[in-house]
């Protein structure tokens, strides 16, 4: 019975390392999507605008948002925190999704009303 515990506690410690590792991978890996994703966005011709920035906060908060989700699944200790873990992550993104979607529908809605009271040019 002793052999199994330590068999057991052996088991734990390689998947709490390698849980660990995958952590500073994917901290790494996301280091690097946010270094791309501002170098790409900023060489787009409406880099310099509102829209610009809320979307380049929103992509970093969302991508921030699900790696601290993937850290807090890492620590579940059962199935139930894990049900709990994911409950609480998918309606903190559908609340954010639709605080996202309304700012961004509001942007664009202004944009077009802009648009529409510009006079065209006459031919």
């Amino acid at each position: 019975m002793a052999e199994d515990k330590e068999t057991f506690e052996a088991l734990t410690a390689t998947e709490k390392q390698t849980a660990e590792q995958i952590m500073k991978q994917t901290q790494g890996a996301m280091e690097n999507y946010f270094g791309w994703l501002q170098k790409t966005m900023s060489a787009l011709p409406w880099s310099d605008t509102n829209l610009h920035r809320i979307l380049l906060n929103y992509a970093t908060q969302n991508v921030t948002t699900t790696f601290a989700f993937v850290r807090k699944l890492s620590q579940a200790k059962n199935f139930q925190d894990v049900v709990e873990i994911q409950t609480e992550f998918m309606n903190a993104q559908l609340n954010s999704f639709n605080d996202q979607a309304n700012i961004i529908g509001e942007i664009y809605a202004k944009a077009a009303t802009a648009v529409a009271k510009t006079p065209s040019p006459t031919r």
